[in-house]
């Protein structure tokens, strides 16, 4: 099949073909200004605060399913054969306010209102999921929206209180399921996407095997899966990121699985699409991705761009890094393994080639005898990017260290092994004596830097702090048993 020249998709009730996308439109500023529809709202255009909060459906394996998202950072390209639900699409047939809406009205839980529309498709997402949410689960869902006005708890009543307003059973989303389901496998129709000419493109591939195609044939295309990252290239650093390959929506890399206790990472899952098997496998994996980001973010990150863009304060590498996690690396047909630790070469530099690209990530999962651990350290518990990161796989038999394997994040101009601190410990009785005479190898292992983040005196702290804290909790003394694998 050829080439198509539009990205198709339903805007709440109706279908939508353009053929005029610039690789970097967000959707915000689509439905803002194509659209008008002004409910959504730019407040921080980063992903932070939630006001820009839309619904994302896309069919996974035949199933439909809807995330919030942040349309700030959403690129249209993203979004072929998708069904994208803003706050004007609440609005029932006779006038009257969703149930969602009416809660938030009844609990006052809007004072300036500008929040309240990225508010209100939250907690929209979340109650069709689950009708009758825990406190924690409305905190949770509301990681990613922030407001100046009300203090949160009138959000929070009302959430609570949205299934006194309706059924989730019965709101149109459900209803329309099967309409939507078959309007979108209409536009799946297993063609490439290109739009634009010369430099000024956007691709969308096949499927894998035509993105490995386009990437050799094109070594210096911005890729973009979440654009968690790329997303504020474009509105914080006005960078031009074409033509752009737009990988979200490739079936062929959103396997996640776990074969001869190895877990299988595609490198186009999320986050939030990986959160349910680590959490039950790896509990600190779990914990850990909780504090990434807000909802949103989780819905659109990926592990795999998180790795490959190679940020020394990336939240994944070091406690796979811990962990012994390897990556496949592919260009064209061609693949290859190598150690995840040892694709970080340095600051913004990674061992990968001209056209070649993250295709998964393999994690083994700890065994009884692993003691496993990560700990992030941020201004804010959450949403907030990290300052340090330290993760922990130590064996311990007999009171000694058998092994022990120790990264961080924010220590340096890459993801790093504390391999110094690991050799001050393996071998040696497994005792606050040892611990703190392994602290002086830590600067063997690191000279941090201060930014706006943290001192590089602090970070130094932190990181020894957390090794002490490992051996606290892992002998019982501390909070935390961590023959559960703990994460904070």
């Amino acid at each position: 099949m050829g080439a198509r020249g539009e990205i198709r998709f339903l805007l709440n009730g109706a279908p939508v073909a353009l053929g005029n996308v610039r690789p970097d439109e967000t959707l915000l500023d689509y439905l803002r200004l194509r659209q008008r529809l002004t409910g959504t709202k730019e407040g921080c255009a980063e992903g932070d605060c939630g006001a820009c909060t839309v619904l994302v459906g896309r069919l996974r394996n035949g199933a439909l399913s809807y995330e919030s998202v942040n349309a700030c950072i959403r690129f249209l390209g993203s979004l072929d054969a998708c069904h994208v639900v803003t706050v004007e699409h609440l609005k029932r047939a006779d006038g009257s306010l969703h149930p969602v809406q009416q809660a938030m009205v009844d609990y006052h839980g809007s004072q300036c209102g500008f929040c309240t529309p990225g508010f209100v498709m939250s907690l929209y997402a979340h109650w069709m999921r689950e009708a009758q949410p825990s406190d924690r689960a409305i905190e949770k869902a509301l990681q990613g929206n922030l407001c100046r006005c009300t203090g949160y708890e009138p959000i929070v009543r009302a959430a609570r209180a949205v299934s006194d307003y309706g059924n989730a059973a019965s709101d149109p989303l459900a209803t329309e399921r099967a309409a939507v389901i078959a309007a979108l496998q209409g536009m799946k129709d297993g063609a490439r996407v290109e739009i634009g000419s010369g430099r000024e493109r956007l691709l969308i591939p096949a499927d894998v095997d035509d993105f490995a195609a386009i990437l050799e044939a094109e070594p210096e295309a911005t890729i973009v899966a979440g654009a968690t990252d790329v997303g504020l290239w474009v509105t914080k650093f006005m960078r031009d990121i074409a033509p752009v390959v737009f990988i979200g929506g490739l079936d062929g890399l959103q396997e996640i699985r776990e074969q001869d206790g190895v877990i299988s990472i595609g490198a186009g899952v999320s986050y939030t699409g990986a959160f349910e098997l680590l959490a039950k496998r790896i509990p600190a994996l779990g914990a850990l991705i909780d504090r990434i980001g807000g909802e949103q973010v989780r819905n659109m990150g990926t592990i795999g761009g998180n790795i490959a863009n190679g940020s020394p304060i990336g939240d994944t590498p070091p406690p796979l890094i811990a962990l012994g996690a390897t990556l496949t690396l592919r260009r064209g047909s061609a693949r290859r393994t190598i150690p995840l630790e040892d694709f970080f070469i340095d600051y913004g530099k990674q061992d990968r080639v001209p056209g070649e690209f993250v295709e998964a990530v393999h994690v083994p999962v700890p065994d009884a005898a692993s003691r496993f651990a990560v700990w992030k350290i941020s201004k804010r518990r959450d949403e907030d990017i990290t300052a340090v990161l330290g993760a922990f796989d130590l064996r311990i038999a007999d009171g000694r260290v058998e092994a022990a394997r120790i990264a961080y994040g924010g220590m340096a101009a890459t993801p790093k092994r504390a391999k110094a601190v690991e050799a001050a410990l393996t071998g040696k009785a497994w005792t606050q004596e040892t611990v703190e005479a392994a602290l002086s190898a830590y600067d063997d292992d690191f000279q941090p830097i201060s930014d706006m983040r943290a001192s590089a005196d602090y970070r130094m702290m932190a990181a020894k702090n957390l090794l002490r804290r490992y051996f606290l909790e892992s002998t019982g003394a501390g909070a935390v048993n961590l023959s559960r694998h703990e994460a904070a």
